[in-house]
C-alpha cells in the first residue's frame, strides 16, 4: 500500500480500544459514520516489526480515514514502525501515553510515559523524520501526584517543539499505584477545565478531548467555546462501542453532512458483501456481530437479537442468515432515523 491521501480531521474520533477496535468493528463503524476518525487496537512496536502484519495492522480501504495506534518507547524502534504503518496506507500515526495497564506499564510505554515527556518528545521527533503523515500523542492530563498544570505543558510544550500534529487529552489522571486499568477510566475525576487551558495557551494546536462523554450532546457542548477557547475535537470510547447506535447521527450532528445509511439495519446490511467475503476467506460470522450487541437499545426485540447473536454466531457453522434472523427480531417499526439520533 501507499501512503492515503486522506487528511484526517480530530473533530470526531472513536478512541483505540484493546481487543475491540480491530478491522471488523471498524468497518461497521464506517457504515455508521462517513467522517469519523476511527483508530485501531494499540499495536506494539515489536508486533508491527517482527510480527504477521497484514494480521495486525492490515486494514480495508473503506475503514478511511483510520488512523494507527503505536505503543512504545523507542525514537528508532517506533521511527521503523511508523514507517511501515504509513507504507500501510495510515492516515495518522499516534503514539499512545495514555494506557495504565500493568502490561503496558512494563513495556515502558502508554501512561507511565507522562514521567519522561523528554522521551516522549525524541520518539515524536523521530516519527516525523520517518514518515509524511501527521503524528499525534494521546496522553492523560497527569500520572499519580504529577501537577496537571505543570505535567501537560511540559509534555505538550515538547512534543509541539519536536513537530507534534495534535494532542488527544484524556482529561483525567492516571494512577498507575493503587487503581485497576479499570478504575482509571472512572475514578479519577474529569477535569475538562484543564484541556481548554491547554487549547488557550497552545492555540496552533489541534487539541480534541477524551474522557467521560457520553452522549452525542455531549460532544456538541465541548465543541462550544468556553472564554473564547474553541477545541478541535472530541474523541469517544466506550459509548460509542457500547450504543455504536450513537455513531449513526454523528454526520449530522457534527459535520453537517448526511449520515451514510438512514437506519442502522440498513447500514448492518450494506455490510452483507464483506461478511460473506470474510466468512468464504474462513473467518467467523462473530468476528463481525460481536461489535453489533449494541444496537437498538431499549427496542422491542433487542435482548431476542443479541442471545441469538451471542449463542450462535460464534459457531464454525454459522452462516450470515444468523444476523439475518437476528435482525428480524427486532421489527422494522423498532428502527430509528439517522436524523432521529442526531437531534
Amino acid at each position: 500500500m501507499t501512503a492515503s491521501t486522506h487528511a484526517p480531521s480530530l473533530r470526531f474520533s472513536v478512541a483505540p480500544m484493546m481487543d475491540w477496535t480491530d478491522r471488523h468493528c471498524r468497518l461497521f463503524h464506517r457504515a455508521l459514520t462517513a467522517h469519523a476518525l476511527l483508530y485501531t487496537e494499540m499495536v506494539t512496536t515489536g508486533a508491527v516489526r517482527f510480527g504477521p502484519r497484514e494480521r495486525l495492522i492490515g486494514f480495508s480501504p473503506e475503514e478511511h480515514p483510520v488512523a494507527v495506534q503505536l505503543g512504545g518507547s523507542e525514537p528508532v524502534e517506533l521511527a521503523e514502525a511508523a514507517r511501515i504503518c504509513a507504507d500501510f496506507g495510515y492516515a495518522e500515526i499516534n503514539l499512545n501515553v495514555g494506557c495504565p495497564s500493568d502490561r503496558v506499564q512494563d513495556g515502558r510505554f502508554g501512561a507511565c510515559l507522562m514521567a519522561e515527556p523528554e522521551r516522549v518528545a525524541a520518539s515524536v521527533a523521530a516519527m516525523k523524520a520517518a514518515v509524511e503523515i501527521p503524528v499525534t500523542v494521546k496522553c492523560r492530563i497527569g500520572v499519580d501526584d504529577q501537577d496537571p498544570e505543570e505535567a501537560l505543558d511540559r509534555l505538550a510544550d515538547l512534543v509541539v517543539a519536536a513537530g507534534c500534529d495534535g494532542l488527544v487529552v484524556h482529561a483525567r489522571k492516571a494512577w498507575l499505584k493503587g487503581l485497576s486499568p479499570k478504575e482509571n477510566r472512572d475514578v479519577p475525576p474529569l477535569d475538562y477545565g484543564r484541556v481548554f487551558r491547554l487549547k488557550a495557551r497552545l492555540p496552533a494546536l489541534p487539541v480534541s478531548i477524551n474522557g467521560g462523554i457520553a452522549t452525542l450532546e455531549d460532544a456538541r457542548a465541548l465543541l462550544e467555546p468556553r472564554d473564547g477557547v474553541a477545541l478541535d475535537g472530541v474523541m469517544l470510547g466506550r459509548a460509542a462501542y457500547q450504543n455504536p447506535e450513537l455513531l449513526l447521527g454523528v454526520d449530522a450532528a457534527v459535520f453537517g453532512a448526511p449520515a451514510p445509511h438512514d437506519t442502522a439495519r440498513a447500514a448492518v446490511e450494506s455490510l452483507f458483501p464483506a461478511i460473506e467475503a470474510h466468512l468464504a476467506r474462513g473467518g467467523r460470522l462473530s468476528n463481525f456481530t460481536r461489535h453489533m450487541l449494541g444496537l437498538f437499545q431499549g427496542r422491542p426485540g433487542v435482548r431476542a437479537f443479541r442471545r441469538l447473536l451471542s449463542e450462535q454466531a460464534p459457531r464454525e457453522s454459522a452462516s450470515l442468515d444468523v444476523l439475518v434472523r437476528a435482525l428480524d427480531l427486532i421489527g422494522d417499526h423498532s428502527f430509528v432515523r439517522a436524523d432521529a439520533v442526531a437531534a
